[in-house]
């Protein structure tokens, strides 16, 4: 069994460390506040991921570093660069592999499916910090300084995804309340939706052996469905009436923006939710043979953690 570091405790990085944990792996899993799951083969540290000397003393000797880490959107800008300095750096002076964890801001406002090929001219500032990051830990691979990928999912769902995901606070709650719905964009329109256990199990695949280095690949992800769809779905096999989704209005968006920063950088993602939007994984399948959770698996899991959570609460 081999060490494996992973600079992130949010809903992907935890995901990551119970799978490796549960494979016998020793398990490093760093964040500020040192939390995550408390389970046999991890160590949970609370340390600076933004630190290169603290991060490399703690990735002396691992396999892989995982790049887990998320800061808040209105701080990418600011706090991307040093982060992702010192993670390629501390991958660089250990020998790990180093496995990014990113999205599909870096393509351009899609006309079709999206392919890991594809131009990186994102129409967004937060796309133009992730193409940057890429860019360079692409750059030290092919120097011969380190080995790299990146993979990249849609927008999240599952157990544990709260105000960030599309399909988390601002959607399941309201639904099993019976309550209608508002959310950005056409509700009608293609989506690509990534289930969280599928992103770690991607992630740990390109840890594993030499076929993931060098390139980027997709998250196994399930046929596109519009957030109507999956509201549906989802009430559905949760055995209540759909409330339905509706629009919200693009002024209230821009009016919301200015109170909530989370909502404020909603608004140059917004061309991802006025098109299909959706991806492409015959590269990652083909390579890997992993393919998705099934959507009503997955979604009857989200119901389940999402009732016992409200469950709690009340």
């Amino acid at each position: 069994m081999a060490k494996h570091v992973i600079a992130g405790a949010g809903q992907v990085g935890s995901e990551v460390a119970r799978l490796l944990a549960g494979r016998g792996h020793e398990v490093v899993l760093v964040s500020r506040s040192g939390s995550g799951p408390e389970l046999p083969g991890i160590r949970r540290v609370a340390a600076d991921a933004g630190d290169r000397a603290g991060l490399t003393a703690l990735t002396e000797g691992a396999a892989v570093l995982y790049n887990c880490v998320n800061p808040p959107y209105h701080r990418w800008a600011r706090d991307w660069p040093p982060l992702a300095a010192s993670l390629l750096g501390a991958a660089e002076d250990t020998g790990a592999g180093y496995v990014i964890l990113g999205n599909l801001y870096v393509y351009a406002a899609p006309t079709g499916p999206m392919r890991e090929s594809d131009p990186l001219t994102p129409p967004s500032a937060k796309g133009e910090v992730r193409v940057r990051m890429w860019q360079e830990a692409l750059a030290a691979h092919r120097a011969g300084r380190v080995r790299v990928t990146e993979v990249r999912g849609s927008d999240y769902f599952g157990p544990g995804c709260l105000d960030q995901s599309h399909l988390g606070e601002r959607l399941v709650p309201r639904l099993l309340a019976g309550r209608t719905v508002r959310v950005i964009g056409d509700p009608a329109q293609p989506h690509s939706w990534t289930y969280v256990p599928d992103v770690a199990r991607a992630l740990v695949a390109a840890g594993e052996g030499d076929r993931a280095w060098g390139r980027a690949w997709h998250v196994p992800t399930n046929e596109p469905m519009a957030v109507r769809e999956v509201a549906g779905r989802l009430c559905a096999l949760a055995g209540i009436p759909d409330p339905g989704v509706k629009a919200m209005p693009h002024w209230l968006l821009r009016a919301a923006g200015t109170f909530s920063p989370m909502l404020g950088e909603l608004e140059e993602l917004r061309y991802q939710f006025v098109r299909p939007f959706v991806l492409d994984l015959d590269d990652f399948q083909a390579a890997f043979g992993i393919a998705p959770t099934p959507m009503d698996e997955a979604l009857t899991a989200t119901i389940a953690w999402w009732r016992d959570r409200l469950a709690a609460a009340a």
